[in-house]
């Protein structure tokens, strides 16, 4: 089993089905506060949509096209983040990431994201990592700011939220910028 140990309380594993369960009440328990700014709620209806969603992300993982991750805190299902998109032939990986409402403010997010960014950097020869978050969503784009990330210009209109468009700030990562 892929688990790596962040903190005494903290922990990420691979997405395995055997997740599906917990996930599937996390994201449940927690649809209205993730409706805000993720796109993709409705489309999960029960748990074999949570498990079809996590076979389909080990699938890319054993493709190498992602690293998604499962967020543990205190030994429970806290959120999930990804390498949403790795960009081989230019050495880019694009972090995709949310936490439960319950877990925010514990730091918990800076750490599993510190934590993906060394993976990029030392086991998939990334030389840049970046991170799209809507320019409204503050807390999510505290996360780079706090990690030294560079704010590279914003897209306008760059996701379809439900019944709105949003605008994403684009941030970027050097591989000579990481400081761990």
């Amino acid at each position: 089993m892929f688990f790596r140990q962040i903190t005494t309380d903290i922990k990420v594993s691979i997405t395995i089905p055997q997740y599906a369960e917990e996930l599937y009440k996390l994201t449940e328990n927690n649809r209205e506060f993730l409706k805000k700014w993720l796109p993709w709620l409705d489309n999960i209806h029960n748990q074999d949509d949570t498990n079809k969603f996590l076979q389909h992300q080990l699938s890319r993982f054993q493709k190498s096209e992602g690293v998604p991750e499962i967020i543990f805190y205190k030994g429970k299902i806290a959120g999930v983040l990804d390498f949403n998109k790795i960009d081989h032939a230019n050495g880019i990986g694009h972090i995709g990431y949310w936490l439960a409402k319950d877990y925010n403010g514990h730091g918990i997010m800076t750490q599993v994201v510190t934590d993906l960014i060394k993976l990029g950097f030392e086991y998939y020869s990334m030389q840049k990592v970046e991170i799209h978050c809507a320019v409204k969503n503050i807390p999510s784009r505290a996360i780079p700011e706090r990690l030294g990330f560079k704010n590279e210009g914003v897209i306008r209109q760059a996701e379809k939220l439900y019944d709105r468009y949003v605008d994403h700030v684009v941030y970027g990562l050097l591989r000579d910028e990481f400081k761990c």
